[in-house]
């Protein structure tokens, strides 16, 4: 039998919650129910296993850092960098997020079903077979996949047009596939775009299909419809501006 516990953060300082998180685990918990969430940093900081939190409130920075196979639902919006250094795990987020989302992350996904803010994807990368993910229902601000070296960085649309400013700067590695056209103004250095190939389309309706069942869409317009595929143009981005090559 599934065993939940009950956590109330209400005016509790994070680093007791984490506390009493942590005991949760330990103890066998398959579940955890966090209310009265308000701003408290690093939930599920380094956990394992396959328990799920469902958060109640807005969780503060560093959500799910160094996460290795939880699920974390948000019932609401996330601040700064949820996602940051996860190696394994999801983190679903029922509204928006902040800056630097999945920054840094190196494997599992996080689905974000509103918008988020700057930076998102900052160094995203892959090593072998682990690919990182990262699902944006809405927009992004500037620099979105900044640095990236890895991983997949998928935009939806769901509000309108995307005009976000310097997609992929630096970019080495990875991808970003954002539904629509994108105007070439919009791509920062390294960046280029490239057409979407039905291999393509096959291999993120999965991802599409996934994102659509956690926040109850019917995926099927998002798949069959227009996206930009935007890659490196060099595994060196920045050449040019140190060497003499």
């Amino acid at each position: 039998m599934a065993k939940q516990v009950a956590i109330d953060g209400n005016g509790v300082h994070y680093t007791p919650l984490n506390q009493q998180i942590r005991k949760a685990v330990a103890d066998g918990a398959d579940e955890i129910v966090i209310s009265n969430v308000l701003g408290q940093r690093f939930i599920g900081d380094g956990l394992r296993g396959n328990i799920t939190i469902h958060i109640h409130g807005v969780p503060g920075g560093d959500l799910a850092i160094f996460m290795s196979g939880p699920t974390i639902i948000v019932h609401g919006n996330a601040e700064h960098a949820p996602g940051n250094t996860m190696d394994a795990g999801k983190v679903v987020i029922h509204g928006n997020a902040g800056d630097a989302v999945a920054h840094s992350m190196r494997g599992g996904k996080v689905f974000v079903r509103g918008d988020i803010g700057y930076r998102g994807g900052i160094h995203m990368k892959q090593y072998e077979d682990r690919c990182p993910i990262l699902v944006i229902g809405g927009t992004a601000q500037a620099y979105l996949g900044e640095y990236m070296a890895g991983g997949l960085l998928l935009v939806l649309g769901l509000h309108g047009p995307i005009k976000t400013r310097e997609i992929g700067s630096g970019i080495h590695g990875g991808e970003i596939i954002i539904r629509g056209d994108v105007d070439d103004a919009c791509l920062a250095t390294g960046a280029t775009k490239v057409p979407l190939t039905d291999e393509d389309r096959a291999r993120i309706a999965p991802v599409i299909r996934e994102f659509a069942g956690d926040f109850g869409l019917d995926p099927e317009p998002l798949i069959n419809v227009e996206y930009t595929r935007i890659i490196p143009a060099s595994a060196r981005p920045f050449v040019g501006k140190y060497t003499w090559e």
